[in-house]
This record gives C-alpha cells, structure tokens and sequence, in this order.
C-alpha cells in the first residue's frame, strides 16, 4: 500500500517525576532526513530514536521534538560549576572580538543547557518513559502516513481511470480520422483537378495512415497504467518507481501529441498530460 511522507504526532507523559512532550512532524524529502530537538540531559537518547526511524521509515524529512518539565517538588537544583566555566571563557572571547555586545543576565544564564542540574529525579526512569513516548509517536506517525497515504492512491487510481478513458476515446476516433483524411486528399486534388490512378491514391492514404498511427503508444500507455496500478498495491517504498512511470506515461502522451492530426486527438493528448501532472504531483508525496 502506499504512504505518504507527511503526517505528525503528538504525545504527552505525566509522572510524578514531571512531563514529557515529544511531537514527530514528517514532510516529503527524497531520502530519509532526520532531525532532533532534545533537552540536554535526554541527548543521549537521539542515536535510539534515529535507529528506530531508519528501520521504520524509507524517506521523508522527519523533525523529533522533545520536551520535558521536571516536577516542582522533591528535587533540588545544583549550578555545574565546569559547564559554567565553559560559558564564561566562550563569553570572554565573545567579548574581546565584540566589545559593543550585550552579555547576558545571571538568569540567563542559569537558563543555559547544561548549567543547572536537576538532583532528585531519577533520569533513567524518564529516559525509559521518553523512548516508550517516541514508540508511541512513531506508531502513530506512519499510521498517519498509511490513512494519507491511502487518499492518496485513491486520488491517482481516479486519474489513472480518466488516462483509459482518454485512450479509449483515442481508439475510437482512429477510424474517422484516417477516413477524413482520405476524404481531404481526394478533395485536394478534385480542386486541383488532377488526375490520381487509384494505386497511387491508396499509398497516400497509407503513408498518412502511418504517420498518423497511435496504437504502439496508446498501447504503452495502457502498459504503463497497469504498472502504477500493480504498485499502488506493493509493499515498500513505491514513490521513486511511480515517479519513474509518470516520466513514461508523459513520454508517450508526448509522442501522441506529435502524432494528432486533429483538433479531437490534440484534446485527448493535452488531457492526458494534465492527468498525468496531476498524478506526478500527487506522487511528490508518497514514501
């Protein structure tokens, strides 16, 4: 079945020991792009949380935002006196290059990542509750993905069911449109009034007939819309394959309109690229 690359989650944990808050937000991208937002002291959980999007996810850029809000009570807070030192000296050197430039408040920074330590909280535990978090969101995210990605397919099904009713309308003109043109040669020439022994009139008509013929790429395109609709179907990433048909069917939609002779075959060929763009579009969006 078919996913689409954009959806979002967001989950929530309350404990006694504070609040987590993760949000996943995935947008089409053509290989897989992670990105992480995490508080300081959960920084160490990004190498899981990469590995369980890479074994879950083909492509999409994926943005992982986590929050967390220790509790009020029942912990105490301790300044990081080496971390502190390390603001200090960066500040220093800030300073000496950009002597016109505003330092930061003491509140500021104790607000620095890493600063202030928070004693009390057993950060194991949170750690434990972040990835089941993630877990969450991520089920959530690519159940997101298959509902999209479902109307999505459903979208192209409907387009791909208007490509074989515009050559089957191309089919059924064939017929007329070699018989007008035999008709036109003939009037050409009656107006002319030239003589044309009957061998040499049906050669004409021949050569124009050939010229003319669609049947090869009427019968690729239909080639062709039975492979997306097979793969629509197909387990897996699917969107660089359908990308690959899309090229093909405006390939032979192409040839087509080189090929139109009249004003009712030029519709048909100017339809059939607007269906197929519209299906490429569609398909910009699927993993």
């Amino acid at each position: 079945m078919a996913y689409s690359m954009t959806a979002f989650s967001r989950q929530t944990r309350d404990a006694d020991w504070g609040s987590l808050q993760l949000e996943l937000r995935s947008v089409n991208q053509r290989y897989l792009e992670p990105h992480f937002r995490l508080p300081d002291t959960l920084r160490d959980l990004e190498p899981a949380f990469r590995e369980a999007l890479r074994r879950r996810l083909a492509r999409g850029k994926v943005e992982c935002s986590l929050r967390f809000d220790p509790a009020t009570g029942g912990e105490t807070l301790s300044v990081n006196r080496e971390r502190l030192a390390e603001l200090a000296r960066a500040l220093h050197e800030v300073r000496a290059e950009l002597p016109d430039a505003p330092l930061p408040d003491a509140l500021a920074l104790l607000d620095h990542p890493g600063v202030v330590d928070a004693r009390g909280i057993d950060l194991d535990t949170v750690k434990q509750a972040a990835r089941a978090l993630f877990d969450t969101a991520l089920d959530d995210l690519i159940d997101g993905r298959a509902r999209e990605g479902a109307r999505l397919a459903e979208l192209i099904q409907q387009r791909l069911d208007a490509v074989r009713v515009q050559v089957a309308e191309v089919r059924r003109l064939m017929p007329s449109i070699l018989e007008r043109q035999r008709t036109q040669l003939t009037e050409r020439l009656d107006a002319l009034e030239a003589e044309l022994d009957p061998q040499r009139l049906e050669a004409e008509v021949a050569l124009l007939a050939q010229k003319a013929d669609v049947d090869e790429e009427l019968d690729r395109l239909e080639t062709h819309v039975t492979e997306v609709e097979r793969q629509l179907g197909q387990k897996g990433p699917i969107g660089r394959r359908l990308d690959f048909l899309m090229q093909e069917l405006n390939r032979e939609a192409n040839t087509l309109s080189s090929k139109a002779v009249v004003a009712e075959s030029t519709r048909c060929a100017v339809e059939l690229k607007v269906l197929i763009e519209q299906m490429r579009e569609q398909i910009q969006n699927i993993e």
